[in-house]
């Protein structure tokens, strides 16, 4: 341990002074990504059902989805790292899809840090421009400025296993920032940190994003993460994308029953449509997006579109949740049917209190009822 101590205090007196103002600017204008019926077969397995999704220069697009959608075999196929079965990649307009990793001008961050155990952070970060040839001085100094972008600049004469999970993470990042790629790619960055050290992390890489203008796409299963951080959610199911959409339109305005249930939570409620309503409790709700045939379906109502009241649909609270700025409370109708209600913290119902509910009368999603 002693000399590894002393490997990085001579590691850190080696680094020469420079002042980001002295290095080549990481920031270079975002390119824009298009993925036309993207197709990835697995020996029998498809992956990718014919994926489109175009993203703006200097956009962040957020891939949401569970495990096994195919949203990380999305961010493999842009790197190169998966080769596609069929379909186009293009990168400002340049079908990249025959090119290999090194010829695509992207950077990527994964999960796991991979940093090199033998090398300080100016080493790990300095290692891609190595592998570019980039002059040492040059080198040295983007290096320092990526460092210092990422909030590392005291510990660049450090080792892996000297810094929390949170700065190696970071490292990562100035790592794929320092080659100055066009477009950055992050696959499920935060998931081994722990809560707080995920929100502070997320929120830099939503400000050194905006600060450069580099294209990024997000790939996480974290539905709060995805909201937080994107310019646009694309929502992915069994290897397609189901909606896209900002974290507004995607809330409020979910295209299918999938996305309402699974970006943010709603309460299925069973319901009778009726043209471009349903009717459910005696409330009529009007219905988002392309309804079902009328008759039976289930109508999906955010917590916030319910109301605690004196009057309305007859309920018992069976519990009652503290949220800091809000109270989530469940309630049980008389047909047995559980509802999430979200209220003004001020109001405090107790569990085996008789109350009264109503609907906001928002937009509702439908999708036929399941037998």
């Amino acid at each position: 341990m002693t000399n590894t101590r002393s490997s990085a205090r001579n590691a850190a007196r080696a680094t020469p002074a420079v002042t980001a103002s002295q290095a080549i600017p990481l920031a270079r204008e975002g390119a824009a990504v298009e993925l036309r019926n993207v197709v990835k077969d697995y020996a029998g397995h498809r992956a990718l059902t014919g994926v489109n999704l175009s993203i703006a220069p200097g956009e962040l697009v957020a891939l949401l989805g569970p495990s096994g959608c195919g949203k990380t075999t999305v961010l493999r196929a842009l790197s190169g790292l998966e080769a596609i079965s069929d379909g186009q990649i293009r990168i400002d307009g340049a079908d990249v899809a025959g090119l290999p990793v090194n010829r695509r001008d992207i950077g990527m961050v994964f999960q796991s840090y991979s940093l090199f155990p033998h090398m300080t952070v100016t080493q790990n970060v300095e290692f891609g421009l190595q592998m570019r040839r980039v002059d040492a001085a040059s080198r040295r100094a983007r290096a320092v400025d990526a460092i210092e972008m990422v909030g590392l600049g005291h510990l660049g004469g450090r080792y892996a296993h000297q810094l929390s999970g949170g700065q190696q993470q970071r490292v990562a990042l100035a790592r794929a920032l320092v080659t100055r790629p066009r477009v950055l790619l992050l696959d499920e960055p935060l998931s081994a940190l722990d809560a707080k050290v995920r929100v502070q992390l997320r929120d830099e890489i939503r400000r050194i994003q905006t600060e450069l203008g580099i294209t990024t796409v997000f790939v996480t299963h974290d539905q709060e993460e995805a909201l937080a951080v994107a310019d646009r959610v694309a929502v992915m199911r069994d290897g397609n994308i189901e909606q896209i959409g900002s974290p507004e339109q995607l809330y409020t305005q979910p295209a299918t029953s999938f996305v309402a249930t699974f970006v943010g939570l709603s309460n299925p409620v069973a319901a009778i449509l009726a043209g471009a309503t349903v009717t459910a409790y005696g409330a009529t709700l009007p219905v988002l997006g392309t309804a079902p045939a009328d008759g039976p379906v289930t109508a999906y109502i955010r917590p916030e579109d319910i109301a605690l009241g004196s009057r309305g649909i007859p309920a018992t609270v069976v519990a009652s949740s503290f949220l800091g700025s809000l109270r989530r409370t469940q309630v049980r109708l008389a047909d047995d049917s559980l509802l999430f209600v979200q209220h003004d913290v001020r109001e405090r119902p107790v569990s085996g209190e008789p109350v009264f509910i109503e609907f906001a009368g928002h937009p509702v999603a439908v999708s036929e009822r399941e037998e």
